[in-house]
This record gives C-alpha cells, sequence and structure tokens, in this order.
C-alpha cells in the first residue's frame, strides 16, 4: 500500500487516554440485499437539515453521488466472490489492491456516505454533553480547541477527502483523509465524520467550504452518534 503520508494525515490535539477504547473497529452492518449493496435511507427527511444543508443539497448528493457509488460498487462485485460480502469486507478486500482501485473508491464512498449521514441530525450541533464531553476536553483541551482543530483540518484538506473524529488505541484523535479513503482500511474506529467533497455543498455555499463547516460544526453535528460508536466494541 503506497505511504500512508500520503493517503491519510493526523491533526491532533492534545491527547489523553480515553478509557475502554480499542482501535478495532466493529461496527453494525444494516440488513442488505443477498447478492448486492444497498443505498441505506437518509436517517431524516430530505428537507430535515434545512436551512444548514438543503434539500437540493440532499437530492443532489445523496441521491446521485451516493447512488452512483453504490451502482458502481455492485456492478463490479457481480458474479465474483466479493457479491453478497458485507460492506466492510468488500472495502477491506480492496484497500491493498492497486488493481482493485475503482472498486475500493466506489465501495469506501459508500460506507463513507453512509457513515456521513449519521453524523448529522436535525437540531444538532454545539459542543457534546454525556460521555463524549469529558473525552473531548481531555483530547483537546476542551470544545472549542477542538472546534478549531476539527474546522482547520477541514479547511485544510486539499481537494476532495473527509475528516474524521477517531478512537485510535487509547486517544481520540481528528484525521484526514483523502478522496475515498477511509478509517476502516486502517484499522481504525471512526466516530464521526464531515464530506469536504465540494458536491457536499457547493450548491448551497460555493466555494465557502468554511461557512459550510461552522454550520456543521454549530447545528448540524450528531454528538449522539458520536457517542454511541465510541462505547462499541
Amino acid at each position: 500500500m503506497e505511504n500512508d503520508l500520503t493517503r491519510r494525515q493526523f491533526v491532533m490535539g492534545t491527547t489523553a487516554v480515553v478509557t475502554g477504547v480499542g482501535a478495532t473497529l466493529t461496527m453494525p452492518r444494516p440488513a442488505r440485499a443477498a447478492s448486492s449493496t444497498e443505498l441505506p435511507p437518509l436517517p431524516y427527511p430530505d428537507n430535515g437539515l434545512d436551512p444548514y444543508i438543503s434539500s437540493n443539497t440532499l437530492s443532489f448528493h445523496y441521491g446521485k453521488h451516493h447512488k452512483a457509488y453504490v451502482d458502481t460498487t455492485n456492478k463490479l462485485i457481480e458474479g465474483t466472490p466479493l457479491a453478497g460480502q458485507p460492506l466492510e469486507k468488500i472495502v477491506a478486500s480492496a484497500a491493498d489492491s492497486p488493481e482493485k482501485a475503482p472498486l475500493f473508491n466506489a465501495a469506501a464512498q459508500v460506507w463513507n456516505h453512509s457513515f456521513y449521514w449519521k453524523s448529522m441530525r436535525p437540531k444538532g450541533g454545539g459542543a457534546p454533553t454525556g460521555p463524549l464531553a469529558p473525552k473531548i476536553d481531555a483530547a483537546f483541551g476542551g470544545y472549542d480547541a477542538f472546534k478549531k482543530a476539527f474546522s482547520e483540518a477541514a479547511l485544510s484538506q486539499f481537494g476532495s477527502g473527509w475528516v474524521w473524529l477517531i478512537a485510535s488505541a487509547d486517544k481520540l484523535q481528528i484525521l484526514k483523509t483523502s478522496n475515498a479513503d477511509t478509517p476502516i482500511a486502517h484499522n481504525l474506529k471512526p466516530l464521526l465524520t464531515i464530506d469536504v467533497w465540494e458536491h457536499a455543498y457547493y450548491l448551497d455555499y460555493q466555494n465557502r467550504r468554511a461557512d459550510y463547516v461552522n454550520a456543521w460544526l454549530d447545528h448540524l453535528v450528531n454528538w449522539e452518534f458520536a457517542a454511541e460508536n465510541l462505547v462499541r466494541t
């Protein structure tokens, strides 16, 4: 596999031990057809994220881009031993294989987008409460410091990609990945993610990625989903 520094970059705050968090990812798998990967339903109505992400953006992002990744994945696995396999297995099988790069790009984007939709909720955003709050404080020195680090990561990601809050070993960290790359290809445990591909925000914000990132953090981020991922083993 190519050097990790060409595919991913950590952005670390002041880190501290996060008890009970391992590096191995085990995510629940949605039910899917026996021979294909499916487009999962959105966890809210298509206007549920208004006015921060419009139904127009969702109609293209989910209905066109995400669906296209699903369709491409199914086309590439049809008639192969990967047909009907869990999406995570498809991603892992293609991650270290240059000849399977088209499959990795499609399958990883299916997984990333499915995770992204759950990383948001109507009336979300702001500082976390509950079990994640002290973890954020310990790892980054407070929510404001986390927000600054996360925003800087999102704004400095050149071109297309993703920014993640992950639990790696005993630490919370911020991770940037380019294009379709995903933490599950590196045996890392994602808690939430923001999509910084232009198609995620351009219809609403044009080139103002900073406005999109601020709106996402202040009004959309789903800390309950992140907390659920934190305690999963």
